[in-house]
């Protein structure tokens, strides 16, 4: 064993300091970055501000419940047809089981009539927008994020309660574009996607993996990362229907109810006062490439409140 002269042991000392110091500044500024990126921020008027995260602000309106600027406040068409539903471990090796179509034929055939779903998760401005109009009691963190980030910490009946604040308002207001009025005052409504529209709408009508091919991509999802991105981050130009965000970022809750065969939850009739869990699409943003692909699915307690869990909507017949 070394033993150290008096001539060694300040100048470790020192460097040991050094080292610590170091160590310090760097938490010091990566909880900084966290902060900064992950918490809304609140003006004196209780308006949240824009994060300082990439995306550009004009592209939602703050005269209109700071819902994207387009003729249909960012709800984008999806077709009426048959789609590729479910997972086969012949053709995807990191399938899970309750992703079948069901036993005997892991994927199908499911034929969908037309509906529109949200370009982009709900985000915590959109949120907000709703809460200050109408008073509804959050939970603790609901708005933990700026508010071009996905709301999160949002339980199943805080989202459908959302889906009919804004059910309502779209209906009536003169905000509300004119070919969006008419498609809602046509017998259709706002809601959550079902399980079904959901894995449609991300990976289209050829059965992909993942929204935008069969590999893995991470500068096409926000996923084996520290924290949520404002929505709409990551461009990826070779998924279907032009969506963002349909892998990571946050888990988004759908409106059917959680079921180990898919054939059955596909099938199960939705009654909102049975005890049931809901099916949760997607993946978040700190989950590894098996877990953000089309097909993967969860359940939740409809009560769950959680950091990774958020949710987008759906026009449909429903």
């Amino acid at each position: 064993m070394r033993l150290f002269s008096n001539q060694d042991t300040p100048s470790r000392s020192v460097g040991g300091i050094a080292a610590i110091a170091t160590i310090v500044i760097l938490v010091a500024l990566w909880m900084y970055y966290q902060q900064r990126n992950t918490t809304a921020k609140i003006d004196s008027e209780d308006h949240v501000l824009i994060s300082n995260d990439r995306l550009n602000s004009e592209k939602f309106r703050s005269d209109a419940w700071f819902l994207p600027d387009d003729d249909l406040f960012g709800f984008v068409e999806i077709a009426g047809g048959p789609f590729i539903m479910g997972s086969d471990p012949n053709v995807d090796p990191l399938a899970f089981d309750n992703e079948r179509l069901t036993t005997a034929t892991p994927q199908g055939t499911v034929n969908l009539s037309t509906y529109f779903i949200s370009r982009y998760e709900v985000t915590s401005g959109q949120f907000l927008a709703f809460v200050k109009a109408t008073g509804f009691q959050l939970g603790p963190r609901t708005l933990s994020t700026a508010s071009d980030h996905p709301a999160v910490n949002v339980s199943w009946p805080d989202a459908l309660a959302y889906c009919r604040w804004l059910d309502d308002n779209l209906r009536t207001s003169h905000q509300t574009p004119q070919r969006l009025k008419d498609v809602l005052n046509g017998g259709w409504r706002i809601g959550l996607p079902s399980e079904a529209e959901w894995e449609k709408a991300a990976r289209g009508t050829d059965g992909r993996i993942y929204p935008w091919g069969d590999t893995p991509r991470r500068d096409r999802a926000n996923y084996q990362f520290t924290h949520t991105l404002p929505v709409g981050s990551l461009d990826c130009p070779e998924c279907p229907f032009g969506l963002s965000d349909m892998s990571g970022n946050v888990w988004e809750w759908t409106r059917t109810p959680y079921h180990q065969n898919l054939q059955d939850s596909l099938t199960a009739q939705v009654n909102l006062d049975a005890p049931a869990l809901w099916v949760m699409r997607g993946g978040h943003y700190g989950d590894p490439p098996q877990y953000v692909r089309t097909a993967i699915r969860g359940g939740a307690d409809p009560g769950a409140r959680r950091a990774f869990i958020g949710f987008r909507l759906v026009i449909s017949r429903f």
